[in-house]
């Protein structure tokens, strides 16, 4: 049998990993991090639990990349299946939508990515091929809308966007989605109405936009 090439070695690769970082968040979903071992997600991806640790250095990582990819995915998705010729305005709100929403939808999986990303005994944080990428997409959203400097403020609406997964999220003290919600999109200047708003009415919030000091109420 001719040994196998390269090119399918690398698709066999990327395969087992987008299995793996789907198991990861399936389980994660229904179990809990720390509920959640490595053997289980070998098991459940249906893999032999070695390619795991082959693949990925450790549970944590593992964690986090595939946070990563859930964000990214759910990211494109939702702008993808926005009608063509949509605004700027309107993508970049449909973005800060879907993020948040991670954290009403994947509520386990959002808490455990924050908190190791958030605790310096356990390392830094992640900037893999799943994070580059989501990281590429929010860029390209931030240039369209008009940011003077879309690298920094992409470092301002990563930081926003995690505190307020961590507000929704936070035990015993979280806070409701549409202030939130409505912070952010006051920031840039958006539409209460645009993106999938989580209620019909904004909240009474004022702040000025970013982006040429527009004046919004959101």
């Amino acid at each position: 049998m001719a040994p196998r090439g390269e090119s399918v070695n690398e698709e066999m690769r990327r395969r087992s990993c987008r299995r793996i970082m789907r198991a990861t968040v399936e389980l994660v979903d229904q179990h809990g991090y720390t509920g959640t071992t490595l053997s289980d997600i070998a098991e459940h991806a249906g893999l032999a639990r070695g390619l795991v640790s082959y693949y990925f250095d450790g549970k944590r990582l593992l964690m986090q990349s595939a946070t990563h990819r859930l964000m990214h995915l759910e990211l494109g998705a939702a702008l993808a299946a926005m009608p063509e010729g949509s605004s700027p305005e309107a993508r970049l709100a449909r973005a800060i939508d879907a993020v948040l929403g991670l954290a009403m939808d994947h509520p386990r999986v959002m808490r455990a990515h924050l908190a190791l990303i958030l605790d310096p005994d356990v390392g830094a944080f992640v900037q893999d091929p799943e994070q580059r990428q989501l990281g590429a997409i929010l860029r390209g959203l931030l240039k369209d809308w008009g940011a003077p400097d879309p690298v920094a403020e992409h470092a301002v609406l990563r930081s926003a966007l995690m505190g307020g997964c961590i507000g929704v999220l936070l035990p015993g003290a979280s806070t409701p989605l549409a202030p939130i919600r409505a912070d952010l999109f006051a920031r840039y200047g958006l539409a209460w109405e645009l993106g999938v708003p989580p209620q019909p009415e904004a909240p009474e919030r004022a702040q000025a936009s970013v982006r040429g000091g527009i004046s919004t109420r959101a």
